[in-house]
């Protein structure tokens, strides 16, 4: 693999997204001559989803930065420890574990979230529930910097998760980020994981950048694609030094 390969800009989505939540991050990284690939994460379980992801960051076959959105960080974490194809990470709202840290604890150890109020859960056959956000709730929950008609498209196109992904720990015994280098932009009016924990988090990550948009909602790569371009553009200037 060559070092002077332009990376390939590798986009995840969280819970209760999917990968076309990246369509306007996309369009600007591509005016910008980047290449950038959407993952779909199946949102089941955390090394499983990581597994995947390797798969797919296997098949590109070429150096990778990893953006990941919400529980994406997880994945992104564990999907790049030890792993020489990817560069860098951008974390994009996201939850940034240490060894051991599930999302779950992450997201309540500051105060702030009110997502446990806007979850309609269910049970799912291959055991344990699974989560989505009420339709009714989504607007104010998810994204309350969009339209209320793109609002209510995203909730019907929601991609559920599931209990386990949420509550699974990072297993890998050094993420990524303590090696590779990081940076962050999130919305100041996330409602899903509280602001506090992603300034804690950027910060313990020794963040190379945080970007931090006032008044933006937990789905900034949706209603603030600009700010959240200028960060992966960030990483990906990083790397052509």
């Amino acid at each position: 693999m060559s070092t002077t390969e332009q990376p390939v800009i590798v986009l995840v989505h969280g819970a209760f997204a999917e990968s076309a939540s990246w369509s306007r991050v996309i369009q600007r990284l591509r005016s910008r001559e980047l290449p950038a690939v959407a993952v779909a994460n199946p949102l089941r379980d955390l090394a499983g989803d990581a597994t995947y992801l390797r798969d797919v960051i296997n098949g590109i076959g070429r150096p990778v930065i990893l953006v990941g959105h919400s529980y994406a960080g997880m994945v992104i974490s564990q999907a790049s420890a030890g792993n020489p194809a990817v560069r860098s990470l951008v974390y994009v709202g996201a939850f940034t574990p240490e060894s051991g840290e599930s999302a779950l604890q992450l997201s309540s150890k500051f105060e702030g979230s009110t997502l446990a109020s806007a979850l309609v859960a269910y049970p799912v056959a291959s055991g344990g529930n699974e989560f989505r956000i009420g339709e009714e709730k989504y607007h104010h929950q998810f994204c309350g910097d969009l339209n209320a008609d793109e609002a209510a498209l995203m909730a019907a196109t929601q991609r559920p998760v599931t209990e386990r992904a949420l509550t699974d720990g990072l297993s890998v015994s050094e993420p990524g980020w303590r090696t590779k280098p990081s940076w962050f932009v999130f919305g100041e009016r996330d409602l899903n994981i509280p602001v506090a924990a992603l300034r804690f988090m950027a910060e313990r990550a020794s963040s190379r950048g945080t970007l931090e948009v006032a008044g933006a909602s937990h789905a900034i790569a949706s209603s603030q694609p600009d700010a959240v371009a200028a960060a992966i553009l960030d990483a990906a200037d990083h790397e052509q030094g």
